[in-house]
């Protein structure tokens, strides 16, 4: 189970007319907005990384607004490749990782897949990622499964993390999944 404690979210590169044009967009950047707030009323830490933004861009709005500080800018496909996003890893001495965002066959895969492999608990959140095409999510998907980094929703995710009807913040999360 994942938990409050040990948690911390990574929101990969939902930036720019990107976020707009991969599969079900208006979805994916609802959720991840509605993850970003949730983890924020449950302070649970967020990296939030960003690719080439003077060539594609900063966050979508509708999450950017909720988000605080600054994105982690990157080159490389994999977060787990940047030595920024390697130290506010080590910062938050975080042991389980949500990964969201686009495009779920090439940096989420990656950051998931590398951050997996360093011994971490990882999970994507199936209904906050996306790519291009359903068929390159899909097979993103399959291919982190197959690596043991196992689906999750946004409300099963969250729901997890409260583990109890009379969490503090149940009635928070609550609104933001209704």
């Amino acid at each position: 189970m994942f938990t409050v404690e040990k948690a911390c979210l990574v929101v990969v590169d939902v930036q720019g007319k990107l976020a707009t044009i991969v599969d079900d967009s208006e979805m994916v950047i609802e959720n991840v907005a509605k993850l970003v707030q949730a983890m924020q009323a449950l302070e649970v830490p967020i990296l939030w990384l960003e690719q080439n933004p003077s060539r594609l861009g900063g966050t979508a709005l509708e999450i950017a607004q909720h988000l605080e500080g600054q994105p982690i800018p990157k080159m490389a496909f994999s977060a787990c490749q940047e030595e920024a996003f390697v130290e506010a890893m080590k910062e938050n001495g975080r042991t389980q990782f949500i990964v969201t965002g686009i495009e779920t066959h090439i940096c989420v895969y990656q950051s998931a897949r590398h951050l997996k492999e360093q011994g971490f608990e990882v999970e994507v959140v199936v209904d906050a990622v996306s790519s291009r095409t359903k068929a390159n999510k899909d097979i993103g998907l399959t291919k982190m499964h197959a690596l043991g980094i196992y689906p999750t929703s946004t409300e099963m995710i969250l729901y997890e993390l409260l583990q109890r009807a009379d969490h503090e913040h149940f009635k928070t999360i609550l609104k933001l999944v209704k």
